[in-house]
C-alpha cells in the first residue's frame, strides 16, 4: 500500500534524498540481483526517500520492461520504510504509461521529467504536465529543468490545477527564480534541490528555505554526504566548507570535463568503492582510465 501524502511530504522536505544508479551487467543488461542489494544498502544508509529510474539511474536509456522491473524490485525491497519515487516522462502517452506501470508496482510517487528535445512554450509545458499529473493517482514531483522550466506563476497555475502535485524539484540552480517561486506558491509544494551535484548549491538552497536535495555522490560516499547534510542543517559551517573545498569543488571540475559525467562519474565512483553497477549506456560514455584514477584519489583522500 502506498504511503500517505503526509508521510511523502515529510520525507521529501526533511532528510537527504538520493537516486540509485541502475545496475547493468557486463553485457549491458539490467542486473536485478545486484540492484536489489543496492536498494537495500541505500535504505540502510539513511536516505529519507529513494528515487529509482531517475536521471542518475539512466531513466532515458531504460526499456519499459526494465522500468517495470526496477519499480517492483524497489517497492518490494524498501517495503514501506521510506517513500519510493519513480520517474515518468517523454511524450504524454509514454509518461502516462510510466505512471500506470509505477502504480501497478506500488510506487509512492512520480518524478515528472521535462518534455523531450523540442523547445516548449510555458503554456504548453503546463498543459503537458497537467495532462500527465491528472492521469495518475500518485503524488507527483515536477522536475523544473531542461525544456520544462516553469516560472513562478506557471508553477502556481500547475499546482492549482493538480491536487496531487506535491513538490517541485529545481534542476536549474537559478536561486533568484526559485526564491520567486517559493514566495509565490508558498508551502502548497515541497521544494527540492536537484541540480547535478546539488551539494555545491546546498548553502544557497538552505538560505531560501529549501531544506533538502538529491545527492548522486551518495551512491559511493554515503557517510561523507550524510555528514555534509547533517553539518549543513546543524549550522556546522567549518565542516560544510571543508567538504565543499576538499571534495565537491574538485569533483565538479572533473564532472564538467565532458557532457554526461554527472552520471558517468557516479558509476565510476561506485566501481571504485566496490559497489559496481556496470557502465553507462550510450549516448553517455564512461570516464577515461586517467580520470578514473583522479576520482579514486579524490575518494581516498576524503573518505
Amino acid at each position: 500500500m502506498a504511503l500517505s501524502v503526509e508521510r511523502i511530504r515529510q520525507s521529501l522536505s526533511d532528510g537527504l534524498l538520493s537516486f540509485p544508479i541502475t545496475d547493468l551487467d557486463a553485457n549491458g543488461k539490467f542486473d536485478a540481483a545486484t540492484y536489489r542489494e543496492r536498494i537495500e544498502w541505500f535504505v540502510q544508509q539513511g536516505v529519507s526517500s529513494v528515487f529509482v529510474a531517475g536521471g542518475t539511474g539512466e531513466f532515458f536509456s531504460l526499456s519499459m520492461d526494465e522500468y517495470k522491473n526496477i519499480c517492483q524490485i524497489a517497492v518490494d525491497t524498501v517495503a514501506g520504510r521510506v517513500p519510493v519515487i519513480a520517474s515518468a516522462g517523454k511524450s504524454i502517452p509514454e509518461a502516462q504509461a510510466y505512471c500506470k506501470a509505477a502504480e501497478a508496482a506500488g510506487i509512492d510517487g512520480i518524478l515528472l521529467m521535462p518534455p523531450y528535445l523540442t523547445e516548449c512554450p510555458a503554456d504548453g509545458v503546463v498543459e503537458y504536465a497537467k495532462t500527465v499529473i491528472n492521469s495518475t493517482k500518485l503524488q507527483v514531483v515536477y522536475y523544473n529543468r531542461g525544456n520544462g522550466v516553469l516560472d513562478a506563476e506557471s508553477v502556481k497555475l500547475l499546482a492549482g490545477a493538480c491536487p496531487n502535485l506535491v513538490g517541485l524539484k529545481d534542476g536549474v540552480g537559478d536561486i533568484a527564480a526559485l526564491n520567486d517561486t517559493i514566495k509565490t506558491v508558498g508551502d502548497r509544494l515541497v521544494y527540492i534541490g536537484g541540480v547535478p551535484t546539488a551539494e555545491i548549491f546546498a548553502e544557497a538552497y538552505l538560505s531560501i528555505g529549501v531544506n533538502t536535495y538529491s545527492s548522486a555522490v551518495f551512491n559511493f560516499m554515503p557517510e561523507m554526504t550524510m555528514k555534509f547534510y547533517n553539518a549543513l542543517r546543524g549550522g556546522d559551517q567549518a565542516t560544510v566548507t571543508a567538504i565543499i573545498k576538499n571534495f565537491f569543488i574538485p569533483f565538479c571540475r572533473l564532472r564538467d570535463r565532458k557532457k554526461g559525467y554527472a552520471v558517468s562519474l557516479i558509476k565510476a565512483g561506485a566501481d571504485i568503492v566496490g559497489r559496481p553497477a556496470g557502465d553507462v549506456r550510450a549516448p553517455l560514455t564512461m570516464p577515461s582510465a586517467a580520470e578514473k584514477e583522479e576520482l579514486a584519489a579524490l575518494i581516498s583522500a576524503c573518505r
